[in-house]
């Protein structure tokens, strides 16, 4: 009999030795755990967003398993704001979340211009005939040919000319008695543009030349012959048109956003398609005062230097000019992936300081020119602040799941804006919704969010439209009670079982 009860109480002391082995060490576990999960505050599904809630669990509406969010840590007051959007650490290195401080600068514009390479109009000549006669030879036989000046062009058989070199040679003769006479019919022969050395030659020979060589007035390359040979030409007559590329234009088109940036006088540097690796200087001589009303640019001719003939005519080219902004020295400069535009509206998200998780906030700013991969910033943000510079899309996609301020939900602005906290009974995320729901619907509530743990409703509200205590009514007809008003019960009765929350 002892030995049975030697045995029983072995077995006893040996069961309760197992027991705290398996029952105490999982209580101590789960006691280990819980700092964990208290870390996290908002739950969600990553199917359903408008799943949330303050525990881990399932998806009442899939059954998958809910991700964390947020986590509370010391955030401050950034839990209490209902404009501000919290990452769990996680969830900001997935969406490869990053952040800049604002900075201040001396920007520069750069300016981007295409156009082509035109000849210089002033720099465009006609060649003429200066006397009557006809054309026995021509010297300048196709478009394209270069002409120099002083070079014979053409040879022309006039009377007028063999009759003035008549007039020469008498008045030779007669140079004793009238030399006022010689100078005169030398003056002649000048002006119907015979060189120094044709009058000398007929001087010499003392014989009338019958055929005249005509020599170029100017140097330039044939752009459209106007003549043939044996053609009889009037005295002014267009021989050739000629164009001296020696200076080129290189005109662009600058749209009229660009051209508060331009001015005559800057210096522009430029390249052409057609000779890469080369690049060409040139200064700002016109701007178009008036714009292309199709194109909405106006004209802006760069005068350049064309040694060796290398530029063409109707080339394309391509400028790239950094204008400095003078009147913005100082500005704030912000990345250009850090802004989103909702038509009127720009907007960043700036870093709260104040959090331990990842806060991020909206701020309207109003921006300034553009400076390619960057903005100036006119107002709405100061230097020092920390702005999110990729990732921007993220968060307000955050913002808007969550019902807050974003770039597709703006808030009314108003002077009058006021915040209040009430206390509303609830239990689950289905009263939650329920509740946040109910705040909304009532005109000039911008923004209400509850909280499941402490029970505070925070309201973000227009004192003018709308007060705390209607927000208590209304929230109480819908099945919720709060300090002041209880619901009735038949409303409470109609409520879903996780939503029953009085006596518990």
């Amino acid at each position: 009999m002892k030995r049975n009860i030697l045995i029983y109480s072995i077995i006893l002391a040996a069961g309760i030795f197992l027991g705290w082995l398996i029952f105490g060490h999982s209580g101590n576990t789960a006691k280990d755990s819980v700092p964990v999960e208290q870390e996290v505050s908002i739950w969600t599904c990553s199917m359903h967003p408008q799943i949330r809630q303050d525990h881990p669990g399932k998806c009442p509406l899939c059954g998958m398993d809910l991700i964390p969010v947020k986590t509370r840590g010391a955030s401050g007051d950034t839990m209490n704001d209902p404009d501000v959007i919290q990452l769990s650490k996680e969830a900001a290195a997935l969406a490869n979340i990053q952040t800049t401080p604002v900075n201040r600068a001396n920007p520069a514009k750069q300016l981007l211009l295409y156009g082509t390479i035109q000849a210089d109009e002033r720099l465009s000549r006609t060649q003429v005939s200066h006397v009557s006669g006809r054309i026995e030879k021509l010297s300048v036989n196709f478009t394209g040919e270069t002409v120099n000046r002083g070079q014979v062009i053409a040879s022309l058989y006039s009377p007028d000319l063999q009759n003035a070199q008549q007039e020469l040679l008498e008045a030779i003769k007669l140079q004793t008695l009238q030399p006022a006479l010689l100078t005169a019919a030398r003056e002649k022969l000048r002006q119907w543009k015979l060189t120094e050395e044709q009058i000398s030659a007929i001087e010499q020979s003392g014989k009338v030349m019958p055929v005249i060589n005509l020599v170029a007035d100017f140097s330039g390359s044939v752009i459209a012959k106007k003549v043939e040979q044996g053609d009889y030409v009037a005295a002014g007559s267009p021989l050739f048109d000629l164009i001296d590329l020696s200076s080129v234009w290189a005109l662009f088109s600058a749209y009229e956003s660009d051209l508060p940036y331009l001015k005559i006088g800057d210096k522009v540097t430029f390249r052409v398609q057609a000779l890469p690796g080369k690049n060409y200087s040139g200064t700002i001589t016109f701007i178009d005062p008036v714009l292309d009303k199709t194109t909405r640019t106006a004209k802006v001719r760069v005068e350049t230097a064309n040694p060796g003939l290398y530029l063409k005519p109707e080339m394309y080219a391509e400028a790239v000019i950094q204008a400095s902004l003078k009147q913005q020295s100082g500005a704030i400069v912000i990345p250009q992936s850090s802004v989103l535009w909702t038509g009127k509206r720009s907007i960043v998200y700036v870093k709260q300081p104040d959090s331990e998780t990842p806060a991020f906030k909206l701020r309207e700013i109003e921006l300034g020119p553009s400076l390619g991969d960057s903005f100036v910033v006119l107002s709405g943000i100061a230097e020092g602040e920390e702005i999110v510079t990729n990732g921007v899309f993220v968060i307000d996609a955050s913002a808007q799941l969550e019902g807050k301020t974003s770039m597709m939900n703006e808030k009314t602005p108003t002077e009058t804006e006021e915040e209040a906290t009430i206390i509303v009974q609830g239990l689950c995320v289905m009263c939650k919704d329920r509740i946040e729901k109910t705040a909304k619907s009532i005109t000039g509530i911008f923004s209400a969010v509850w909280n499941i743990k402490t029970k505070q409703l925070f309201l973000h509200y227009d004192p003018s439209k709308t007060s705390p205590d209607d927000v208590a009514k209304a929230v109480a007809r819908a099945g919720h009670d709060t300090e002041k008003y209880k619901a009735d019960d038949a409303v409470y009765q109609a409520l879903p079982e996780c939503c029953k929350y009085r006596g518990k």
